[in-house]
């Protein structure tokens, strides 16, 4: 089971449901990936997504990153790869795993930058959103796009969690 925890600051719109767009995008994001069975065992996983301001990413991403400007997302993952790949392996055939809450991480998503990406591709700034929230769940699963064939991945994942929550293909202009 995953509890997701969202914080949206206020220069989000009210007019959305930030909270029920972090569920629908961390969820399709399991959901295309072997790790979906995780977001359905009796363990407790928890994931917290902010929806906040460029400035306060900002900050994060020159004090973690060593970046001095804002980026759309990020991600701080609490588990490495091979943590994420043992929660898989102790879930038994009837679903169930037993052990403490897992924190897989955070999601930080920056609101003016997303705001000006969906302006450029003339998409509606909530599905802007729930794409940064998949692709910064699919970072706390373990995945990157450092390398051709990891991005490639990746993308193919994010593609197939988009569609799924029937939602454009992010890349369809990338070519």
């Amino acid at each position: 089971m995953i509890a997701i925890d969202v914080m949206v600051e206020p220069l989000w719109p009210d007019a959305e449901d930030w909270e029920a767009l972090a569920r629908q995008a961390v969820g399709a994001a399991f959901a295309h990936t072997p790790y979906a069975p995780l977001a359905a065992c009796a363990l407790p996983l928890e994931v917290a997504v902010r929806f906040t301001s460029d400035a306060e990413v900002h900050v994060l991403n020159r004090d973690y990153r060593e970046k001095d400007k804002p980026t759309n997302v990020l991600s701080f993952p609490m588990l490495e790869p091979d943590d994420v790949d043992a929660l898989l392996d102790s879930v038994d055939a009837g679903g169930n795993v037993t052990g403490p809450e897992t924190l897989f991480g955070d999601i930080v998503l920056a609101h003016e930058t997303c705001v000006r990406e969906a302006g450029d591709k003339g998409i509606p700034v909530s599905a802007h959103a729930m794409h940064l929230v998949v692709h910064g769940m699919l970072h706390l699963l373990g995945y990157d796009h450092l390398e051709d064939a990891e991005a490639d991945a990746m993308e193919a994942i994010e593609r197939q969690a988009l569609s799924s929550l029937g939602l454009h293909d992010p890349y369809d202009d990338a070519e």
